[in-house]
């Protein structure tokens, strides 16, 4: 599975951490940037870039994003039709928005977990292997978020 990573300044540290657990786990995981840290940078950037990259790759693609409180990159993710971004700070809530949302960006609170290793490691691995249920609500749901999307 191809995963995109991005990060503003806020998650800058967090996103090499994630970046070296997902390809030491065998994911194909690509840096969307920063590049290099930016103080002055701006996270809606990165998660253009992410939410692009997955609608262009399609299939399972997916994306994690990473700012101080991960709210500002799931608003910006989820302007995207086709992009379902969740904050997530658990495993519980990582296996919902999966479950539930088929939720194809993940969006972490770097400032929460940047220093729960433990944590966070749980959230990435439960959300990259909780399969969709596909109930028919939960496809009746997101098509309707979709028709939202502009």
């Amino acid at each position: 599975m191809k995963v995109f990573v991005g990060a503003d300044h806020n998650g800058f540290k967090m996103k090499a951490e994630v970046l070296r657990y997902l390809r030491g786990r065998g994911y194909d995981a690509k840096d969307v940037g920063d590049k290099e840290l930016n103080p002055e940078d701006d996270f809606p950037q990165f998660a253009r870039k992410a939410a692009l990259a997955v609608l262009a790759e399609g299939g399972d693609t997916r994306a994690v994003l990473l700012c101080g409180g991960a709210q500002g990159m799931c608003m910006a993710a989820n302007r995207y039709k086709g992009i379902r971004a969740s904050v997530v700070w658990n495993s519980v809530e990582a296996r919902m928005t999966r479950n539930d949302n088929d939720s194809n960006v993940l969006c972490m609170p770097a400032r929460v977990l940047e220093d729960d290793e433990a944590t966070w490691k749980d959230i990435v691995d439960t959300w990259l292997t909780t399969p969709f249920a596909a109930a028919a609500r939960f496809v009746r749901r997101n098509h309707q978020l979709d028709e939202m999307g502009g």
